[in-house]
């Protein structure tokens, strides 16, 4: 039986996405959502996060979503925490990039705000 997904450490630039995508998660699909703005706000928020998953856009100012992963994975409490990547590019060999870097699956955007928490859901349900 598969680990409840109930907290989401959620990281994306783009203001308006990020209320979207937040009320979406918790409104429709009961999650409990951190959400970030930056990687730096992410590496910040992790500990205290308890996040039983990192949705991560790709492409942010700074630190992007590949780094952040990788900052995240020098955190104790999110070392071995599951990772969906969210973003535009996803051609077949950014996806591949994505997988290796241990990412459960790779979500498109632009997202069907109503079935971002579904997805989310099957996403979770297949890995165990």
């Amino acid at each position: 039986m598969p680990v409840p997904l109930n907290r989401i450490l959620y990281v994306e630039d783009e203001p308006d996405i990020r209320v979207v995508a937040k009320m979406a998660l918790e409104a429709v699909g009961g999650f409990t959502v951190s959400a970030c703005a930056s990687g730096l706000e992410a590496l910040i928020a992790a500990p205290d996060a308890r996040a039983d998953l990192l949705l991560l856009d790709v492409m942010m100012p700074g630190m992007d979503g590949i780094s952040t992963l990788k900052a995240l994975r020098e955190i104790p409490s999110t070392a071995h925490t599951p990772v969906i990547f969210m973003t535009a590019k996803v051609q077949v060999a950014e996806v591949e990039v994505y997988k290796k870097l241990g990412a459960l699956e790779v979500i498109s955007k632009p997202f069907d705000p109503m079935e971002l928490s579904a997805q989310i859901a099957r996403i979770w349900a297949s890995q165990s």
